[in-house]
C-alpha cells in the first residue's frame, strides 16, 4: 500500500495516459466533507480544497499527458452525484477529459470490482477504503494479467461513457 505522497509521485512519473474508473454512487473523503455540506446547504464554495488536484492535472497535461476518468453512476443521481457534476467542469478546465455511465448501460460483471488508476496500460493503482468509507491508500501492481483485465474495462466503459457535456445536457442528468 502507498499513501497519498508516493501517488503523486507515481503522477510525476513517466508515463504517457492515466485513466481513473470511479464506481462507487458515493465517497466519504475526508477532505470532501465540508464541500459536499456546503453544496447540500446551497452554500459558495471557493474550491480551494481541490486546488492542489487541479494544479497538478494542468502540470501533467501541459506535457502532453492525457488523463481520463469515467465515472459509473445510478439514476436518477444520489447527492454525491450531482456534487461530482458541479465539480467536473474543474477537472476538465485542468485537463481531464470525464465521461459518465449510467448503470443501466452495463451489465456489472462487465465492471471491474474497485476502483483504480491504470498508467499506460500496465500499471495499476487500485484505490482502497477503510470501512467507514474513508481513504486508505493505493495498492500497485505490475501484474500482467490484472492490466490486462483493467485494460479490457476501461475499453468496455470508455466506449460506453458519455462525454461531460453531453451527459450535463442529457436526460439522465435531468432524472428526478
Amino acid at each position: 500500500m502507498i499513501q497519498d505522497e508516493e501517488f503523486i509521485e507515481l503522477f510525476h512519473g513517466r508515463w504517457k495516459r492515466a485513466f481513473h474508473l470511479e464506481t462507487q454512487d458515493e465517497y466519504l473523503v475526508a477532505e470532501e466533507h465540508e464541500p459536499f455540506r456546503k453544496f447540500l446547504a446551497g452554500e459558495p464554495d471557493d474550491y480551494e480544497w481541490c486546488r492542489s488536484w487541479d494544479e497538478l492535472i494542468k502540470e501533467e497535461t501541459s506535457t502532453g499527458k492525457q488523463v481520463h476518468r469515467l465515472r459509473v453512476i445510478s439514476v436518477p443521481h444520489v447527492d454525491y452525484t450531482r456534487f461530482g457534476l458541479t465539480i467536473a467542469p474543474l477537472n476538465i478546465e485542468a485537463g481531464e477529459e470525464i465521461r459518465w455511465l449510467p448503470r443501466s448501460l452495463i451489465d456489472a460483471t462487465e465492471l471491474a470490482g474497485d476502483d483504480y488508476w491504470l498508467f499506460d496500460d500496465r500499471l495499476v493503482v487500485f484505490v482502497a477504503f477503510r470501512r467507514d468509507g474513508d481513504f486508505g491508500g493505493f495498492a500497485v501492481t505490475e501484474d500482467p494479467v490484472i492490466a490486462a483485465h483493467c485494460v479490457a474495462v476501461r475499453n468496455k466503459v470508455w466506449e460506453l461513457g458519455i462525454p461531460h457535456a453531453e451527459y450535463a445536457e442529457s436526460d439522465y442528468a435531468a432524472a428526478k
